[in-house]
């Protein structure tokens, strides 16, 4: 879906609330949503993300950033997907 992010992380994970918080302020200035994807429900994403979560995606997984990433990593993120460009 355009203009979404998937973030790939557990609950209880202090990293997935700090990537949270970028994405709070980078979501509501750039009007992305941001979809959260608990990897612990799913033995796939766990084997996948387990040792580099947070991870921020792109909704088709073409594009991910790995932690750490901060603001500028993903508004490149977001002007990567050609989505953020009309804010």
């Amino acid at each position: 879906m355009k203009g979404s992010l998937l973030l790939y992380g557990t609950s209880h994970c202090h990293l997935c609330a700090q990537a949270e918080a970028i994405l709070a302020d980078v979501g509501s200035a750039k009007r992305i949503t941001v979809r959260h994807v608990d990897i612990a429900e799913d033995d796939a994403l766990m084997q996948r993300y387990g040792l580099r979560i947070p991870v921020l995606s792109t909704t088709d997984g073409d594009k991910e950033l790995n932690w750490p990433f901060d603001h500028v990593d993903v508004l490149g993120l977001i002007e990567s997907a050609a989505f953020g460009s009309d804010s």
